[in-house]
């Protein structure tokens, strides 16, 4: 790569290694020409050929850079290792399955372009789900009482198509799972976020790692917990004082008050 990536693809995997190759390859027929980017990769310490495939691949993708957890940490670890490690200033993910489209991200660019600077995420919405009748009944389910209880107005939290400024995203509180509220965790920091329908595919190969029973027990507690966090959070609008000649600036940030991290201005 000779220029700096504006926009880092962030794609977490565990023992996908048959979905790794054309994957890649269609973020690099997405994204060529539209912007300089890279694409980050994170093993979640695969049993498969997975990290192998990756290396390989390293040679002819210039772009592709590939980090490995030791040991296995889960997705939302793995999301939040890739943005840290990212260059770019914002970022793409893409779960690593092949089920979301990577050329829907000049689509997510150019909402992005075209939206408001408080704008900080715009979240895949699969219009179109193609996977099985269990799974959309859960999720709509899922998506109903997730969004009653923490009124994100986000019809579709769970698409891993996403598009974000990786500073606001760092400035998150971190939990496993968190992956699955950003639009709530965003907002909570007084940001806006955005939906935009995104196109879904069909599992080709490989199989789910997970169910609808572990995804519903571990969501209850995630709602509690994502419901007490915006309960407790502030954000503080914060003036930073000129001297005696000067005017006070309105710094564009304000502290979250749960999390003493830096969050935007806006009501508290």
């Amino acid at each position: 790569m000779s220029q700096t990536p504006q926009l880092s693809v962030v794609v977490p995997v565990f023992n996908e290694q048959d979905n790794v190759a054309t994957l890649v390859h269609e973020i690099t027929a997405a994204l060529r020409g539209a912007c300089p980017y890279e694409i980050v990769y994170v093993d979640d310490h695969s049993r498969d050929g997975t990290l192998a495939a990756l290396q390989r691949l390293k040679a002819d993708v210039p772009e592709l850079r590939v980090l490995h957890h030791v040991t296995q940490s889960g997705q939302s670890t793995a999301i939040r290792n890739g943005v840290k490690a990212a260059h770019g200033a914002w970022i793409a993910t893409l779960d690593g399955d092949g089920q979301n489209d990577p050329a829907d991200l000049p689509k997510l660019l150019i909402e992005r372009d075209k939206a408001p600077a408080d704008v900080k995420l715009f979240a895949g919405w699969r219009v179109d789900r193609k996977d099985t009748g269990s799974k959309r009944w859960a999720s709509k389910a899922a998506n109903a009482i997730r969004s009653r209880m923490l009124r994100d107005d986000t019809p579709d939290t769970g698409c891993g198509t996403k598009l974000f400024e990786r500073n606001a995203f760092l400035d998150l509180p971190h939990f496993n799972h968190m992956h699955r509220y950003l639009p709530a965790l965003m907002q909570r920091a007084g940001w806006k976020t955005v939906s935009v329908p995104v196109n879904h595919r069909a599992r080709s190969t490989g199989v789910s790692k997970y169910n609808n029973l572990n995804r519903a027990l571990v969501g209850i507690s995630d709602l509690r917990g994502v419901a007490w966090l915006i309960r407790r959070g502030k954000v503080t609008a914060v003036e930073e004082i000129a001297g005696a000649s000067g005017q006070p600036d309105i710094v564009d940030a304000g502290v979250t008050e749960a999390t003493g991290a830096a969050g935007p201005s806006g009501p508290s």
